[in-house]
């Protein structure tokens, strides 16, 4: 998982993730809205890839990069297992606040 918050961690890769989210695409039409250079965005990629975010088939003479948003669903089971924690905090917190209110304390 280390791998795959470290990919997460530039917004490049970021923004590449949301165009796959799109579909397939091809190097080329990953690099286009960005101004950064082929090689540049191809080691986004092996980042994405060594991360298991994506991977890369093979049709013809292109070879399209996919995303694979399991790692993604990981990642996200969690941060909810946190978000739960949080929220759960929140919710004594508020009703130590409403206590507190009910009894005539200044919170």
């Amino acid at each position: 998982m280390d791998l795959v918050f470290g990919a997460l961690a530039d917004p490049t890769r970021r923004a590449i993730l949301a165009r796959l989210a799109e579909g397939e695409a091809t190097v080329n039409e990953l690099v286009a809205p960005f101004e950064l250079s082929q090689p540049t965005i191809s080691k986004h990629l092996k980042v994405l890839e060594g991360a298991g975010l994506v991977s890369r088939g093979r049709n013809a003479q292109f070879r399209p990069v996919r995303l694979n948003a399991k790692p993604l669903a990981e990642a996200s089971r969690w941060i909810g297992d946190y978000r739960r924690f949080w929220d759960e905090s929140l919710d004594q917190l508020e009703a130590y606040v409403k206590d507190l209110q009910a009894k005539g304390e200044p919170s």
